[in-house]
């Protein structure tokens, strides 16, 4: 049998763990404060330990769940993807975004994804199964570090890649407390977004727990059949009720809520569309993200021109709902918005 991830314990099941071994209280700090703060990845790294903990944590936890397979990086450097292989060969992708002042992360909270949206690379695929919490936060350590050789530091996260979070609640929130842990990762909580294809109960819960972490929605559309035809989870969770927890939690946390959309070109980027939008969000603290599609093999639609995107936002302005474009990321290593596929580019292998 495996051992046990090591980044799959919270602190206090750690200190459980090394009282049950005789350990006096204080060495699970430095472990800790180790693993998250010095991001060190073997125990032969913490060498205030002495040698027979260092042999017991080396017999008793795995400290490495994530096989780097393939890295790409985009023509202008300022994006990079990894390909990683879990323990049992699972593929799942990471992504590495340079900004000005960021250094964002994207990552992965499934192997595949259940939800199925027509757009996707990663709906496409289908779902392979949920990650540990510890794998969830294993992804970050692995940039964090290439981060540290240079200085940097992680300034963002965003769980927007493989996977739908609020599928995976339980680890996904556990993997956000460790990294948001102030005598570990310690990242803010509101420099964490969670992003959602509109899952009821998890919007509910979420609210309920009163979380500093950013929401994202993905809509797409802003009427049922359409949106049923891009997203079938709306089949279950139809827009009305969808955007009915999204208010409550608005109300509830006062907290601004994004919605993303995906511009495809005639499908879902006309003016009636953000006309139907603004009245759905009207008097909602909301965002609204919109961005040209990013083309993935196994759907034909086509990214929206950049007059029709300005358009989309114009409409949206002139009925007082905020929006703005994203900038596309990524796009020629298959690392941008609904292209994580845990497929190989090796054109753009380094």
């Amino acid at each position: 049998m495996a051992n046990r991830l090591i980044y799959d314990l919270d602190l206090l099941e750690l200190k459980e763990t090394l009282a049950s071994w005789g350990e006096p209280g204080y060495r699970a700090a430095q472990i800790w404060q180790g693993l998250y703060q010095q991001l060190w990845a073997s125990p032969d790294e913490f060498t205030a330990l002495p040698r027979s903990l260092r042999a017991k944590l080396e017999g008793s936890f795995s400290f490495s769940s994530l096989r780097p397979s393939i890295i790409l990086e985009s023509k202008d450097g300022e994006t990079r993807k990894t390909l990683f292989h879990l323990p049992d060969d699972r593929p799942i992708e990471a992504v590495l975004m340079r900004y000005a002042t960021r250094r964002t992360l994207c990552i992965s909270s499934q192997s595949g994804c259940a939800m199925g949206c027509v757009f996707c690379a990663t709906g496409q695929m289908g779902f392979g199964r949920n990650l540990t919490s510890g794998e969830i936060v294993a992804q970050v350590l692995y940039y964090a570090r290439q981060l540290q050789a240079q200085g940097e530091t992680v300034s963002n996260i965003v769980v927007m890649g493989m996977g739908e979070p609020f599928h995976n609640y339980e680890a996904t929130m556990a993997a956000i407390d460790r990294l948001n842990h102030p005598e570990g990762f310690n990242l803010g909580a509101r420099r964490f977004t969670i992003s959602t294809v509109g899952l009821v109960p998890g919007i509910k819960r979420f609210t309920a727990e009163r979380r500093q972490v950013n929401l994202a929605v993905s809509l797409h559309a802003a009427d049922d059949d359409l949106r049923a035809s891009l997203l079938p989870v709306n089949r279950r969770y139809p827009l009305d009720e969808v955007l009915a927890a999204c208010r409550e939690y608005v109300e509830q946390t006062r907290r601004r809520i994004t919605f993303e959309w995906a511009l495809i070109q005639g499908v879902n980027d006309t003016p009636e569309q953000a006309q139907k939008l603004a009245r759905r969000l009207k008097g909602m603290l909301t965002h609204v993200n919109v961005i040209p599609l990013n083309p993935t093999t196994r759907y034909p639609g086509a990214p929206t021109t950049r007059q029709r995107a300005d358009a989309f936002q114009a409409e949206l302005e002139r009925h007082g709902i905020p929006c703005s474009i994203r900038l596309r990321r990524g796009i020629d290593i298959q690392a941008g918005c609904g292209q994580l596929a845990g497929q190989n580019n090796s054109a753009a292998t380094r």
